[in-house]
């Protein structure tokens, strides 16, 4: 029977979730300037590793568990444009969680002016190596405990 118990780095009671942050490369951009849409997708992706590692559990540690997390979802709302060399501060929050599903909000603005730049949403579930839904609640009660403390309610 195989081992399902994970390390997951102990989570001070009073984390506070630092925004990631992406400063713009040239060939994120296109023909004008303008970072072209589909790389907010990629940065989301970027934030939300990020924001797994801040809670103490990394995205490799939960693959090399067998967990996959594929995404189910994403929406992206682009408010103003970003330009090559601009530094986007994505703050990542955690909208959704039921132990099978997870859904994440993320507000993009710049890093200098605070302007808003987009407003994105992707929706997960828990699958195992096998492709089959698994229950984090069951199988790996550790790393569900860390994904409800970090739901926000708002």
């Amino acid at each position: 029977m195989k081992d399902t118990r994970v390390e997951v780095y102990t989570t001070p009671a009073n984390l506070k979730i630092k925004p990631y942050e992406h400063h713009v490369k040239y060939y994120e951009t296109d023909q004008m300037g303008i970072v072209h849409h589909s790389n907010y997708i990629r940065w989301m992706e970027e934030a939300r590793m990020d924001l797994m590692e801040q809670m103490g559990y990394s995205y490799k540690t939960m693959e090399d568990a067998e967990i996959i997390s594929p995404v189910i979802s994403v929406a992206c709302e682009y408010k103003s444009m970003v330009h090559f060399s601009d530094t986007v501060r994505i703050e990542t929050k955690i909208s959704y969680y039921n132990g099978i599903k997870l859904a994440f909000t993320y507000r993009m603005t710049d890093k200098e002016t605070g302007e808003l730049r987009s407003l994105a949403k992707s929706e997960h579930c828990f699958l195992n190596n096998s492709g089959k839904p698994i229950s984090l609640k069951r199988a790996y009660p550790e790393i569900d405990t860390k994904f409800f403390q970090l739901v926000d309610e708002e």
